[in-house]
């Protein structure tokens, strides 16, 4: 096989397929299971460490296989995270865990983006990317929120950075609170505690496992009832990016409708209705799982590091601020909400 045979977006694809193939491979070693450090993680780990060696060695003409990964993709693959979500799920949660949500959601959103933006001085990307990843669920709300704020490579690494790194402390440290006595909730309440306010689903439900049953259960439906706020979240920014955007004509920017929220929402609505065997199911969101790695591989692969210079700091601060922020009043928003019901 000739080097010019070689050529073409299709081995861009086959390069990204294979290394998100290795990542979900990796994910299984106990090491990174006792850690919750899933294939996702490992995925744009590997992918950043190809893309900051080996870049300038991949043909140009593999680009598209690569931005197909990393754009349309990803798009599938948050459409498919619905079938993790069912009407039930939010229905059984009521509404002190629905208002919790609401709550830590719209707060750490609206202070992560003022604070980032007029504080840090961070480009408006960055900032609601590390906003909504912190607000909602992790990595999966910063990619999904990418397209929406016409994030960068460099800039949807960093925030999923942030996110991941903070989420897995949360695995440790909120058991350790909650069993040092700091945290005065009971175990139910201590599981709304968990939904609303860790980042992503796997370590919610890693702490709330580590805690007890009654919280683990609670965890995870406050969990994926904050998940399921992405999509309006997601509307929500179109319009606001479009008003604060202007173009060359100092006009307002056309409003994008992110359309796999749409579809997102679409696919929990059908899944509500239980019309698919539980095993099909489980394949699908092992599927969505797959194609979710194969986007952050390749949002990997296009970074480069030193892109992250001026901003690193200042994305990890505002993490750290936010973070803070759901811990201290998630805990207060928590106990005065149960307590109101």
């Amino acid at each position: 096989m000739t080097k010019h045979s070689l050529q073409g977006p299709f081995y861009g694809l086959l390069l990204i397929i294979t290394v998100s193939a290795v990542s979900t491979y990796l994910a299984t070693f106990e090491a990174f299971a006792s850690l919750r450090i899933g294939a996702v993680v490992l995925g744009i780990l590997i992918g950043g460490l190809i893309g900051n060696t080996v870049r300038s060695a991949i043909p140009t003409t593999w680009d598209g296989g690569i931005t197909f990964s990393a754009k349309k993709i990803l798009r599938w693959a948050i459409i498919l995270y619905g079938f993790r979500i069912t009407f039930e799920q939010i229905a059984v949660v009521g509404m002190e865990g629905i208002l919790v949500d609401l709550i830590m959601l719209i707060s750490t959103l609206t202070l992560g983006i003022f604070i980032g933006t007029r504080v840090l001085g961070l480009d408006q990307a960055t900032a609601i990317m590390t906003a909504t990843g912190s607000a909602i669920c992790g990595a999966a709300a910063v990619v999904a929120t990418e397209p929406v704020v016409n994030g960068k490579e460099h800039q949807t690494v960093l925030a999923v950075g942030t996110v991941v790194l903070l989420g897995t402390v949360s695995m440790f440290l909120y058991p350790f609170l909650y069993r040092m006595e700091l945290i005065p909730l009971g175990l139910a309440e201590f599981g709304i505690y968990i939904g609303a306010t860790v980042h992503g689903v796997a370590h919610a439900v890693a702490a709330g496992e580590a805690t007890g049953v009654d919280t683990a259960a609670a965890a995870i439906t406050v969990k994926m009832t904050r998940v399921m706020m992405l999509a309006p979240t997601l509307m929500f920014l179109s319009w606001w990016v479009s008003r604060t955007t202007k173009t060359n004509t100092n006009e307002p920017t056309p409003i994008t409708i992110p359309w796999f929220a749409v579809g997102f929402v679409v696919v929990a609505g059908f899944n509500s209705l239980d019309l698919l065997p539980t095993a099909l199911v489980s394949n699908i969101i092992v599927l969505d799982k797959f194609l979710l790695t194969m986007a952050m591989v390749a949002l990997g692969v296009n970074t480069d590091i030193s892109k992250f210079k001026g901003v690193g700091g200042k994305a990890l601060t505002l993490a750290l601020v936010l973070y803070g922020w759901l811990i201290g009043a998630g805990y207060l928003v928590t106990k005065t909400i149960t307590e109101l019901f």
